[in-house]
């Protein structure tokens, strides 16, 4: 056998039906096998290999191994000459593998190979070529030299910006996402060292082949897509944790003791300047607006109670310095918070939200004013202060969605063009996919002809090769490719000629009812049936969940004496009731047998299917339910659920 390709699947069960696709058309004109190794996914993976893919080998692990472990597995019973190591968020050409094989049979002194990978958007991905993490490259990448000076020989080494990336080089670490080795150079040098959980088992394993006395090659003439950080978010706190650990452990395997501690030393120095820099950044970004609103609103409420005082009062100091000093900066933090709750600094921006949040705030002014004596003022100047708050919100908003989007139709979103690449049959049943999604910030064009043809249709824009003139013409935004009418290849070329700067790319893979893509390089792949607004994800609902939770545990515990009456299993309600309180679990979540790719919220006591008479209903049923709960949700649904789910509170 010539080739063995093993996926490690968690959880990304709309990417890895792509890849396996890709890879099995790839493997058409070639002796090989695929391995998924599956750790312990719960979003309907393992069911989607065994019934759509019979003849791929499945490992199914009963806990998430890691990528080390997992990929391990795969490779103890691999039997091909050559041995793949391929991420699922990824998309490979037709023929990707014959170049690559062609590649390590005419220079055997190669040990593993990489290729040129392209993010969502087409662009190239700098981690297809790197070099040796030593201190030194690792200082300049740490401090953010290598960021700073790209294409320099000395501060661009990590990522080796200064080799050409269209021409065929010797280089030091192949990237995980595609490792392409010789199995008999792995059965001299080891597989990989299963002391790293996720990332750095890439460099190490990279760094034993050239030890051993062969070489790595980045390989330009074979591209794939990687839609990057699908199961981690590269930018997350918790992914700098992970990934500087791991090459704390690679340091002290492979470098001088001295060394080591050097390394150590500055990745240490990066971890908590990095996570510093992350928590910053993240905390004035979400403080700026916040922010904004408080200074103006103190302006004008300063402004307000001179005017007060001068024009009805007549008395310029008819006011204590307490009103300015103590109570208008409460007056203002709790119209802020109110505001918050309610869903003001959510988006897009919505006036309903600040109004409720305006008038929420004002009644809890009013009624906490009642009971202060010492620090109660004109309850006129309160309201006035108010109508001011409003408007400052009200005008903030305006200013930043005119900015963003030209108008001043708050609350809407920039009307997104698409068109959509394929023949006739497949690109109207794109269409009705997303009409039946009824998306108000969308507005299909028409489709693209892949070829040139005489074909005359209202719906058609023109062919592939007028693509750069349709984009202008029709001021597109994001193009969609139908994979069923395009090869893999032709989609890739075509991402890297469309040179557009604000162009999204995604693609329906073939006769699929969903659509993949990733807007930016650092941002993870992304599945939708195109950007459904779904309830359960809003902020403001998501707090209102959480304070609902508090308040129906609490109330539960109260009628605890009687609920043991009528609960299955009374011991366990109890101990979902603290559960609960403690922020470890809600009364309502998601049925956990779903192939959706829902959003993550907390584990639920019960769920959209626990009342249904039919127990083991179909997963179709399922599906159903819980995207209705994720989209329509309400805290009324979740009062619902409970009173009819009320037994199986335990």
């Amino acid at each position: 056998m010539k080739l063995s390709v093993i996926l490690v699947n968690y959880n990304v069960f709309h990417f890895l039906d792509q890849a396996i696709g890709s890879v099995l058309n790839a493997l058409k004109n070639i002796d090989g096998e695929v391995i998924v190794v599956d750790n312990n996914s719960v979003d309907g993976s393992v069911d989607l290999v065994r019934a759509k893919y019979p003849e791929v080998i499945l490992i199914a692990n009963k806990k998430n191994e890691g990528f080390s472990k997992a990929n391990n597995q795969g490779m103890r019973i691999a039997k091909g000459e050559y041995i793949l190591l391929l991420n699922p968020d990824t998309l490979v050409e037709e023929n990707t593998f014959e170049k690559c094989i062609d590649f390590m049979d005419e220079n055997p002194q190669a040990g593993g190979l990489g290729v040129k990978m392209l993010d969502g958007k087409g662009e190239f991905l700098p981690e297809s070529k790197r070099s040796l993490p030593s201190p030194l490259v690792a200082f300049y990448k740490i401090f953010g030299l290598s960021a700073l000076f790209p294409k320099s020989k000395r501060f661009g080494r990590y990522h080796l910006g200064f080799l050409d990336n269209d021409q065929t080089h010797e280089i030091e670490i192949l990237s995980g996402a595609y490792m392409f080795m010789r199995k008999e150079v792995l059965d001299n040098i080891g597989l990989l060292d299963e002391d790293y959980f996720m990332y750095g088992e890439d460099i190490d394993l990279s760094y034993r082949i050239l030890k051993n006395g062969y070489k790595n090659y980045y390989y330009p003439e074979a591209r794939i897509i990687h839609y990057k950080g699908e199961s981690t978010k590269k930018t997350s706190v918790n992914y700098v944790f992970i990934f500087y650990k791991a090459m704390i452990i690679f340091a002290k395997k492979h470098f001088s003791s001295k060394n080591a501690w050097l390394f150590s030393f500055l990745i240490n120095i990066a971890i908590y300047l990095r996570a510093f820099v992350a928590i910053g950044f993240r905390f004035v970004k979400n403080m700026l607006l916040p922010v904004a609103d408080a200074s103006l609103i103190f302006v004008g409420m300063y402004l307000l109670k001179n005017w007060w005082e001068y024009k009805i009062k007549g008395d310029g100091s008819y006011y204590s310095e307490d009103l300015i000093t103590l109570a208008i900066p409460v007056y203002i933090v709790i119209w802020l918070l109110s505001v918050n709750y309610n869903g003001g600094y959510n988006k897009p921006h919505r006036i309903w939200s600040l109004i409720k949040g305006v008038v929420l705030g004002t009644l809890l002014i009013s009624a906490l004013s009642n009971f202060t004596d010492e620090y109660r003022y004109s309850k006129a100047l309160i309201v006035f202060g108010a109508m001011l708050t409003f408007g400052v919100l009200l005008l903030n908003r305006l200013i930043i969605h005119f900015y963003k989007y030209r108008n001043l139709a708050l609350g809407s979103e920039k009307c997104k063009k698409i068109a959509i690449v394929g023949h006739n049959d497949e690109s109207r049943r794109v269409m009705e996919i997303l009409n039946e999604a009824q998306y108000d910030n969308l507005q299909v064009i028409g489709y693209i002809s892949p070829e040139k043809s005489n074909r005359i249709d209202p719906l058609k824009l023109g062919d592939i090769s007028q693509v750069s003139e349709i984009i202008q013409i029709y001021k597109l935004d994001e193009i969609i490719f139908c994979s069923k009418d395009m090869p893999a290849n032709l989609i890739i070329e075509w991402m890297s000629r469309i040179t557009h700067r604000f162009i999204d790319f995604k693609i329906v893979p073939d006769d699929s009812n969903f659509i993949i893509g990733s807007n930016s390089k650092n941002r993870p792949g992304e599945f939708y049936t195109l950007n459904i607004e779904l309830n359960i994800i809003q902020k403001s609902n998501l707090r209102k969940k959480r304070v609902f939770d508090l308040l129906a545990a609490v109330f539960l515990l109260i009628l605890s004496p009687l609920m043991v009456l009528v609960v299955k299993r009374p011991s366990n309600y109890y101990r979902n009731i603290f559960s609960v309180i403690g922020g470890n679990r809600s009364w309502v979540g998601f049925t956990k047998e779903t192939e959706l790719n829902l959003p993550k919220i907390k584990t639920g006591v019960i769920n959209p299917a626990t009342c249904l008479k039919n127990k083991s209903a179909d997963i179709q049923t399922i599906n159903r339910l819980n995207f209705k709960y994720a989209k329509d949700y309400s805290l009324l649904m979740d009062m619902q659920l409970m009173l009819r789910a009320i037994r199986y509170l335990g």
